[in-house]
């Protein structure tokens, strides 16, 4: 198995399933699914998808994604998105997609 493949459980596979459509399926069996992991701009519109639902906080936003993108990729992720004027970081912490909110 690669590095850039995640095995998920069918309790973890719950997390939201706009997640997981947008990731390559590469072996399912009725114990393990297994995907590629989000590239970099993947990641963005996951999150971007994720924050057009509700704002949410870094720490949310990592539960929901646990076991498809680290903390630290999910962080740079936000800053990037922060930097180009598509979300907005509010004084309490969470995220927001600009133009839902």
């Amino acid at each position: 198995m690669s590095s850039d493949t995640k095995k998920k459980s069918k309790k973890s596979s719950s997390t939201s399933g706009s997640v997981e459509s947008k990731l390559k399926v590469v072996y399912s069996d009725k114990d393990v699914i297994v995907m590629t992991a989000p590239n970099e701009d993947e990641l963005k519109q996951i999150l971007l998808d994720l924050l057009n639902e509700k704002p949410m906080n870094l720490k949310e936003l990592h539960s929901m994604l646990s076991g498809i993108a680290s903390e630290d990729k999910i962080r740079r992720a936000l800053a990037d998105l922060v930097e180009k004027g598509k979300i907005n970081l509010l004084e309490d912490g969470r995220y927001v997609k600009l133009g839902t909110e």
